[in-house]
């Protein structure tokens, strides 16, 4: 069983439904017990940096983050819950993150022609391909909605890239470990077959 991660933000049952479209069971849950005992874990969110981790800290959902984590068990980030992985973001202020990845969540600075929020579909570019990619080319399309993006301090830690105004960090993999920018629930059949991919490992 995936355990979604409930803290008040995001698009929770869009994402279940998409572990659902492709035949994984999914629950949305803040209780710590049944996110212990899940097969996996998904981490999604929609939203600011700073209420995103007061709500984390206030449900006492960050000790079940890093037990997670740790214990091995596959985990996913998406959007919001990418950035909040890492050590600090400069949304508004600075905010301390989960301090799982080292790096930081920074702002687009871009030319004029360029909107942010970053808002559409764009292609991915693989450094390294996780196993919830194994069926995805290089150069597909995705669909991203942010106005911050992730600058992992280790190289290693970047999985694959994007373009918008400069390349970007689009997902990292560190061992159990997958975040994406992009909202896989959103990218139709592509995103569909990364939930299914990462529905299936062990």
């Amino acid at each position: 069983m995936i355990a979604i991660i409930d803290y008040g933000m995001g698009n929770l049952r869009s994402v279940q439904k998409g572990f659902e479209k492709v035949g994984h069971d999914a629950v949305v849950t803040n209780d710590p017990a049944v996110i212990r005992s899940a097969s996996k874990v998904v981490l999604p969110g929609v939203g600011a940096f700073e209420d995103a981790i007061a709500e984390l800290k206030h449900r006492g959902l960050v000790d079940s983050i890093h037990e997670a984590i740790d214990s091995g068990k596959p985990f996913l980030g998406i959007c919001l819950g990418l950035q909040l992985l890492f050590d600090k973001s400069y949304e508004h202020g600075v905010h301390e993150g989960l301090g799982i990845i080292p790096g930081e969540v920074v702002k687009f600075e871009l030319p004029p022609e360029y909107s942010v929020p970053h808002m559409g579909w764009n292609q991915l570019y693989f450094k390294r391909k996780p196993p919830i990619f194994e069926d995805i080319e290089d150069g597909e399309y995705f669909y991203f909605v942010h106005s911050f993006y992730v600058v992992p301090k280790l190289e290693e830690d970047v999985a694959v890239e994007s373009d918008y105004g400069g390349k970007f960090c689009a997902a990292i993999w560190r061992d159990n470990l997958f975040a994406t920018q992009f909202h896989p629930e959103k990218s139709q059949s592509k995103g569909l077959q990364v939930l299914k991919k990462f529905g299936e490992l062990k």
